[in-house]
This record gives structure tokens, C-alpha cells and sequence, in this order.
């Protein structure tokens, strides 16, 4: 009997892992070379260079190569994957599906955005009695959940269509902005459909904003458990067709509660929340999890991961399948990096090819078994709660729920009300070895890697089509608080008692800890060597000190190479993954730019914690789009409207390169000892080449997105004092 035919292939480019291995070793090579140069420089009697200089210009080299290093793993094996859903079985022998949608901020995160996604998630290509979407708000919003109910009305009219004519796009908003969304041409009973439906989201539209305007934001911090079963009906003036009476599929709110004095732990608690409550409502084996502005692009997603989840080869082990984050508001400047290149196109491959990417807090399809712990009988209630029915649900498979908004508020609301109250996880192991985990407010990275530590593999998938769209920040102080907040959390597993490094070895592959040790330690490892390597070269190059071999010795060749080497490396990279210079230019500055300001920041936090001299905190991404700045984003212009705290360090370094370029420049005129400054006075133009876009802000433009006047000048002010201490100190 023939085998039946695979779910799904997995691709493997040879000539990438060639090329990637040979530059590797060339690369490794060089760096021998360069540790030869500067160690032997330590052993010379007399030293014309004061030490500490060169030692901290040592340690930066350093630091570099050894993230370099960890980096490596990525490229060790990329692979690409390809599924066929028409292989999977009949629709009711797919399991069921829960849809974790979050949200926290009303304000941060428009209500007509949220509800969109919430009706991306229903209106998916999936039997819609095993899919059930739940929202957290955990802002306890009035304004969420009507606009919830407002939802589920415009669903009953949305979901038929859809399913009618194929719609790919089951965004509505994405797909009435959309310019060819029309798929049935010359088709008058589909344009006449499409017209009602649009004219019926327009309606939907206006409530949700009428409500965001006369309601009430609510008290994020303190407000008590509300969760509702969402259900509408059809008013006498409404007519649907026969046809189109289809069971629409389970539509939950939940608002769990929260007071001051009471740990919420985030995201991460509202998802273990969710984690409860789903389990005594629908209990799915498999869950989605949503950012609340990441709306499900193609209705396809679901049966795609189920292509992995259901291959009895890999089923067994598999704990989720991870999707890239794909954002429909990029422009092609993309001045921001917003596509996340590095990570969706080259990092999360790598890591397929070893034992599955990390948990990428969206787009995602996790085995709820995954998330529980394995314990004996005698343990599940220290270890899960109190909660008889909870613990019930642990030993029984999905069963079709026909709860609805009568019979749940009898049976049920009291029990999840003790599962969403703030007092439940206490003396429990929720958020410690059940649910996603506490450690960081990267609690996906951290969650994932744990996941992988116990055994757990998973997937990376890639579809031409995105499988879910976001919005991505389009200025740059939204860019640099959520960078400060992920380095902080990234940095938090670093410095744990699970880094990577050392907690992964003996759990894991030794590349797969290499991964997770680069994206633990790279905020860290990467602010302290550029800030170094920003400062300490252009404060000896105003003092006519050179840190680097003459251009006539072969040591030259050696620092050439690594630079060099580097920079072709990450060209070849952005363009095989269908980048331009431009892009790789951007991707430069936006490195640097974040280094020296928001992963800064980001460690710093992260040690401060560990001191007990700070709290955790979380500030959601704001979504709410400001139209000045998203023109002058489309004109490819940055947006400095950020804090001093942000734009003083970036000023800071440009004047002292700029100054440094310049005497550098008047000294070889004057002196005549080019050989000996020129790397330096390379590395000072490099760093205003690729930051061009900050000069230009502080002398150049005069709009409003430019740097102010005071910022330039705080900057001034901190370069005289550097370079007052910098001068005494080399005396």
C-alpha cells in the first residue's frame, strides 16, 4: 500500500550553507589575527598609546566577535518550507482552534482596529464550530466591548460574504481600502452585494467611532472581571438569505481583573487568563494567538499550520508554528526598518533548520498541551488552582461547546470569574511552569525557549501571500520605546538564571543555544562596543593618537578584511532576501541608532531590576497614527519629535564625529601622518555616511520633524564636557 503523500517538505539551500561556512572560517580567521595584533601590543614594554584606551578598544573588538560568533548558528542550516492543505483531512476531523486576541490600551489602540482583527479571526477558512476567537481587554474598556457587540452585528453580514465569493482579504477595512479587491468582475450580483456590505461596515464603522468619542476609557489598573459570550441577533428590518444562516463561531470578551496592589504580569497574564477561561469554555487543542493589530491577512492560515500539527511525524514533539510579522503600512523607503528583514528572512530560518524559531509573541499556532506542565495527580491543584472544572479539562479532548450567552451566564460565569480574578495565580505555578512565562516581559522569547529546553520543537512557515498584517511604527520615538522595552526584556533572559548560554547546552543543541544566547545578549553586547567604538577612536583621532596599524603594515590588511568582510556579508543577505542597498543603508543606521539609544537604555533597565533599584514595566506601542508624521514617513524623512533622553546621545556622537572628521582632516594636511589617522578617519566618515539622515536633521531641515535647537544644544554641551575629561585623561 502506497504511503500517503506528505503534509508538508522541507527545503534545504546548499549554496547558502556553503557560502555562509566559508565566509565563517575566512571571517574566524581574521579575527585570530586581529586578538594576535592587539594582545601582543600588551606585552611591549613601552606603549606609545595609554593602555586603558586600547583596552576598552580591545574589550569592544571583543564583544563584537563574539556576538558575530553566537550569530553564526543562524546560517549554520536555513531552510525553507512548503505545505499542501488540499492533503489534510475532511473538515470535521480537524481539531478545534482558539483565537487569543490582546489588547491593553484603548487610547494606544483604536477600537476600530482591535475589532477589525476580531473579525479577520471569524471570518478564517475553518469549520466554524471548531473556532472560537476570544478578546483580552485588559483595559477594562466600556468602548471595547460594545464595540465587541457592534462586531459580532456586522459579522452576521460579513462572514457569508466572505465565504460566498472567496474573499481573500478578510480584513474588512484592508479590503475595502483595497483598489483591486474586486474579485468577481462584471459579476452585478457580487457589485451589488459588495455595496450593501460596504455600506453596512460604514455603519459598523460610525458606531465603534461614535462610541470611541461619548464613552469611557475606563481603569486599566483597577476594575473588576467582566466576561461575556458576545451574541446578536437580527432585528425585524433586517433580512439575510437562507443561505447565508450560518453558525457564526464562539465570540468571547474577557476583561479579567485587576487592582494596584495585585502583580497582572502583563501580557503574558492576560494570555494565561485567556488560558483558564478558554479551557472551561471551548478547551481547543490548538491556539492562535493575535496582537490586536495584526489582522489575519489570508483565510488559509489556519489549515497551513495544521499541515505540521496534524504530520503524525512530527505532531507528537511539535509545540507551535510560528508565522513572520508582515506589516501593511511600510513604504518602500522603509527608514525604520520596519520589515524586521534580519529576523523574518534570515534568523527564524536558521533556527528552523535547527530545532524550530522562537515564539514571536503574534502569528503563531501553539499546542495548549505545550503550555501545560506534566505533573502527578496529587500535584494539579498546587500546581494549576483550585479550579476543579480546570483541572477536569485537563484530561478531556475538545467536545463541541454549544454555549451561549443564556447558559453560560448559569453554568460558567461564576467559574471563570474565579479563573480571570487577580488572586487566583497565587500559590499556583501559573506564569512559573504553566501558561507563558513571568521571567521577562519577553515572554514569548522566554516562553519558546523553554519550550525547546523541554523538548519541544516547531516550525517556521513562510506563505508568498502574508498570513497576518500589522501596523508598524512609523516614527521614531514609537521605534525607540518599543526598542527600549524589548531590550529590556531580551536582556532579562540573558541575565537570568536561564541564560541561554548556560541553561540551554545541556537541554538543547549547542547552535540552538547559540541562537537564543545572540537574541538574549545582543542589546547588551552590541550598546558597549558601539558606544566605545563611536567615542574612543574620534577623541584620540582630536589628539592626533592612532589606535590602528599604519596603512603600509600588513596588520592594516587584517582590520580592512573584518570590516570589509562584514559589511559584503550583510549586503549579500539583504539582497538575497530581495533588499537593495538602500535597505541595507537603513538597516545600518537603524543598528547604530538604536545601540547607542534605546538597547542602552534597554540593559540599563535590565540591571537596574536586578539591583532592586526598578520596577518591571510594559508600555504598549502606540497605534494611533499622528498624520504629520506618517507624511513625513512616506516622504522618506525621519521624525525626530522624541524624547531629549533619545535624541541627545545620537547628537551628541554626530558632532563628535563630525568634529573629529574635521581636525582630523586639518591634521593630515598639516602634519602629514596619514597612514596613522586614516582608519580612524574612515570609521568617523562611515558613521556620518550611514547617519547622513541625523545630520541632515540638525542643519539642514527646518520642519517641524527636525532636531530642535535645544536638543543640538544639550548635545553641544555634553561633547565639550566628554571632550574636556577625554583630553585630561590622555595627557
Amino acid at each position: 500500500m502506497d504511503s500517503p503523500l506528505p503534509l508538508h517538505v522541507c527545503h534545504v539551500n546548499n549554496l547558502s550553507v556553503i557560502i555562509n561556512r566559508l565566509h565563517a572560517l575566512l571571517h574566524c580567521i581574521a579575527i585570530g589575527f586581529l586578538i594576535y595584533y592587539r594582545a601582543s601590543y600588551l606585552l611591549q614594554e613601552t606603549r606609545a598609546i595609554p593602555i586603558i584606551l586600547w583596552l576598552l578598544v580591545f574589550a569592544s573588538e571583543l564583544l563584537l566577535s563574539f556576538i558575530w560568533l553566537l550569530g553564526r548558528a543562524y546560517l549554520w542550516r536555513p531552510v525553507s518550507r512548503t505545505v499542501f492543505p488540499e492533503r489534510l483531512p475532511e473538515d470535521d476531523k480537524l481539531p478545534a482552534i482558539d483565537v487569543f486576541i490582546c489588547t491593553a490600551d484603548p487610547e494606544k489602540e483604536p477600537a476600530i482596529g482591535v475589532m477589525n482583527t476580531v473579525l479577520s479571526a471569524m471570518a478564517l477558512d475553518y469549520p466554524v464550530d471548531k473556532l472560537h476567537v476570544y478578546l483580552s481587554d485588559d483595559g477594562g474598556s466600556p468602548i471595547t466591548l460594545h464595540g465587541m457587540r457592534e462586531a459580532c452585528r456586522f459579522a452576521k453580514w460579513w462572514l457569508p460574504f466572505c465565504r460566498r465569493y472567496g474573499i481573500k482579504t478578510i480584513c474588512p477595512q484592508a479590503y475595502f481600502s483595497e483598489a483591486d479587491s474586486d474579485d468577481y468582475f462584471g459579476d452585478s450580483e457580487f457589485m451589488v452585494e459588495k455595496k450593501k456590505i460596504k455600506e453596512k461596515y460604514e455603519m459598523f464603522e460610525e458606531h465603534v467611532t461614535k462610541a470611541v468619542e461619548d464613552g469611557e476609557y475606563g481603569n486599566s489598573q483597577n476594575h473588576s472581571t467582566i466576561i461575556e459570550i458576545i451574541q446578536e441577533t437580527f432585528g425585524e428590518s433586517e433580512t439575510i438569505r437562507q443561505a447565508d444562516l450560518v453558525e457564526m463561531p464562539l465570540l468571547v470578551y474577557v476583561s479579567r481583573e485587576k487592582r494596584p496592589e495585585h502583580l497582572h504580569h502583563f501580557k503574558a497574564g492576560a494570555l494565561n487568563v485567556l488560558l483558564r477561561v478558554s479551557g472551561v469554555i471551548s478547551n481547543s487543542p490548538y491556539i492562535l494567538g493575535l496582537d490586536c493589530d495584526m489582522y489575519c491577512n489570508d483565510p488559509t492560515s489556519a489549515r497551513q499550520a495544521m499541515c505540521f500539527h496534524l504530520d503524525p511525524k512530527i505532531s507528537s514533539s511539535l509545540a507551535f508554528v510560528q508565522f513572520p510579522q508582515k506589516f501593511h503600512n511600510i513604504n518602500k523607503y522603509d527608514i525604520y526598518d520596519g520589515r524586521f528583514r534580519s529576523a523574518y528572512c534570515v534568523q527564524w530560518q536558521g533556527m528552523d533548520g535547527l530545532k524550530g524559531p522562537v515564539l514571536s509573541g503574534t502569528g503563531y499556532y501553539i499546542k495548549r498541551e505545550s503550555l501545560y506542565a506534566d505533573f502527578t495527580h496529587t500535584e494539579l491543584k498546587d500546581t494549576f488552582g483550585k479550579s476543579n472544572v480546570l483541572i477536569n479539562s485537563l484530561h478531556q479532548s475538545y467536545k463541541q461547546n454549544n454555549a451561549n450567552g443564556e447558559n453560560f451566564s448559569n453554568v460558567l460565569q461564576e467559574e471563570t470569574g474565579v479563573l480571570a480574578s487577580c488572586s487566583y495565580e497565587h500559590q499556583t505555578k501559573w506564569g512559573e511552569e504553566v501558561g507563558i512565562l513571568y521571567q521577562s516581559v519577553s515572554e514569548d522569547l522566554f516562553t519558546g525557549f523553554i519550550l525547546h529546553c523541554k523538548g519541544w520543537t516547531s516550525t517556521y512557515l513562510t506563505p508568498f501571500r502574508p498570513q497576518f498584517l500589522g501596523t508598524s511604527t512609523t516614527n521614531l520615538n514609537d521605534l525607540l520605546i518599543q526598542g527600549t522595552r524589548w531590550g529590556s526584556g531580551l536582556t532579562d533572559v540573558g541575565l537570568s538564571r536561564f541564560c541561554p548560554l548556560l541553561y540551554g547546552p545541556s537541554r538543547m543543541s549547542l547552535l540552538q543555544s547559540m541562537c537564543y544566547g545572540e537574541l538574549s545578549f545582543f542589546p547588551l553586547l552590541y550598546c558597549l562596543p558601539l558606544w566605545c567604538l563611536a567615542t574612543l577612536p574620534q577623541l584620540c583621532l582630536l589628539n592626533g593618537i592612532s589606535l590602528y596599524p599604519e596603512v603600509s603594515s600588513p596588520s592594516f590588511i587584517v582590520f580592512s578584511f573584518i570590516f570589509i568582510s562584514a559589511i559584503c556579508k550583510h549586503l549579500q543577505e539583504v539582497i538575497s532576501t530581495g533588499g537593495s542597498i538602500y535597505a541595507w543603508r537603513n538597516e545600518q543606521r537603524i543598528w547604530m541608532i538604536k545601540s547607542v539609544t534605546a538597547h542602552f537604555y534597554g540593559s540599563m533597565d535590565t540591571i537596574l531590576k536586578l539591583l532592586g533599584l526598578r520596577k518591571a514595566s510594559f508600555l504598549p506601542t502606540n497605534k494611533v497614527l499622528d498624520k504629520e508624521q506618517v507624511k513625513r514617513y512616506e516622504m522618506g524623512q525621519f521624525d525626530f519629535q522624541t524624547s531629549s533622553m533619545f535624541l541627545v546621545p545620537m547628537v551628541s556622537l554626530m558632532i563628535l564625529n563630525m568634529a573629529a572628521l574635521l581636525c582630523g582632516f586639518i591634521r593630515i594636511i598639516a602634519v602629514g601622518n596619514w597612514d596613522k589617522l586614516f582608519p580612524q578617519l574612515l570609521l568617523s566618515l562611515y558613521i556620518l555616511i550611514i547617519n547622513f539622515a541625523i545630520v541632515e536633521g540638525m542643519i539642514v531641515r527646518k520642519d517641524k520633524g527636525r532636531i530642535s535647537p535645544s536638543a543640538i544644544l544639550l548635545s553641544s554641551v555634553f561633547f565639550m564636557i566628554f571632550l574636556f575629561f577625554g583630553s585630561i585623561i590622555l595627557m
